[in-house]
C-alpha cells in the first residue's frame, strides 16, 4: 500500500491518467491525496469528477479556490466567468452526485499516523495546527448548511486581511477561506497580500511567502498546492509544494508519502489561457 498526494490537477484528465500509470496506482490497495482545485481551467473538470467519484473510497481531497468557485456558481450565488471549464458539470446526470461530495470534502486534513497535514494553500502563520483545523471546520460546517448560498455571495473579497479572534460572521469566514485556498504572500504583521502570484524572490519587497513566517517547529509535515509558479520548490523543509502547474503546460506531481519520493509526468492537455 502506498499514499500518494497530488497537486492542482484542474480538469486535467488526460495527464491525470498518464500520472496514475506511471507510478501504478490501484485503487483497491493505494490511496490518493487531492490538494484541491481538482476542477476548472482544464477541458475535463467532468471525467476528472467522474474517476474521483469512482474511486472516492481510495481518495482524500480538500477543497481549493476553484472547487469553491464551482459551487457557488452552481448554487446560483456568482455567475460562470470567461475562462471557467465545468460547464458540462451542469449538464450531466451526476450534477447532484458531484455537488453533494463537494460539499462533504473538507478544507484541511491531518493524519495522525503519516504525520502530514494537508490544505489548497497552507497553513496560516498565525495559527497553531489545532487551530487551522477547528477554523477549517466552521467553514465546512457552513457550506454543509443551509447558510451555504449566504457563504458563497460573501466569499469573494481580500478582506479582512489579517486574522483577529474577534472576527464574526462571514468575515471571519471569508479570512478562514481565503488562508486555507488563496494564499501565497503575507506581510511581516501577517497580514494576507492575495494580489502577489509570482515566484518568491519576485515579490514586492515588503511580502514573505507564507511557509517562512512559520518558525515553530512540528512533528507534522506540510502539503499544500495552489502555488503553481513554485514550480514543486519549497525552501522550508518538511513543506512540500505540489502544484507544478500542469493546466499551464508544465507537470502533474504525486508527492509518495511513505519515502517522500517524487514522481511527475508532463502535461498532455491544451493549455488554458
Amino acid at each position: 500500500m502506498a499514499t500518494y498526494a497530488i497537486g492542482d490537477i484542474q480538469g486535467c484528465y488526460q495527464t491525470l491518467i498518464k500520472l496514475l500509470n506511471k507510478i501504478d496506482f490501484q485503487p483497491e490497495k493505494d490511496q490518493l491525496w487531492l490538494a484541491g482545485d481538482m476542477i476548472n481551467r482544464g477541458k475535463d473538470s467532468l471525467k476528472t469528477l467522474e474517476f474521483i467519484l469512482q474511486n472516492q473510497s481510495s481518495i482524500i481531497s480538500v477543497l481549493g479556490n476553484h472547487d469553491l468557485h464551482f459551487l457557488a456558481v452552481e448554487s446560483g450565488a456568482h455567475l460562470v466567468r470567461p475562462k471557467d471549464t465545468f460547464s458540462e458539470i451542469f449538464n450531466s446526470p451526476l450534477r447532484k452526485k458531484i455537488v453533494k461530495w463537494l460539499v462533504k470534502q473538507p478544507l484541511f486534513h491531518r493524519d495522525k499516523t503519516l504525520k502530514f497535514i494537508m490544505s489548497h494553500a497552507g497553513i496560516y502563520p498565525g495559527w497553531k495546527l489545532k487551530e487551522a483545523e477547528q477554523y477549517a471546520k466552521e467553514v465546512s460546517k457552513v457550506i454543509q448548511s443551509k447558510e451555504a448560498i449566504e457563504f458563497y455571495f460573501a466569499m469573494y473579497g481580500n478582506t479582512p486581511s489579517r486574522w483577529k479572534d474577534s472576527l464574526k460572521g462571514m468575515s471571519r469566514l471569508r479570512f478562514i477561506t481565503n488562508a486555507l485556498t488563496r494564499m501565497r504572500f503575507c506581510y511581516p504583521d501577517l497580514r494576507l497580500n492575495l494580489d502577489a502570484k509570482s515566484a518568491p524572490g519576485r515579490q514586492p519587497a515588503a511580502l514573505k511567502p507564507w511557509f517562512e513566517l512559520i518558525d515553530s517547529p512540528s512533528k507534522y509535515r506540510v502539503l499544500f498546492g495552489h502555488w503553481a509558479s513554485l514550480e514543486g520548490n519549497c525552501s522550508k523543509k518538511g513543506f512540500y509544494a505540489l502544484d507544478t502547474g500542469c493546466v499551464w503546460g508544465g507537470q502533474l506531481s504525486a508527492l509518495r508519502l511513505e519515502d517522500r519520493r517524487w514522481f511527475r509526468v508532463k502535461s498532455v492537455e491544451t493549455i488554458s489561457n
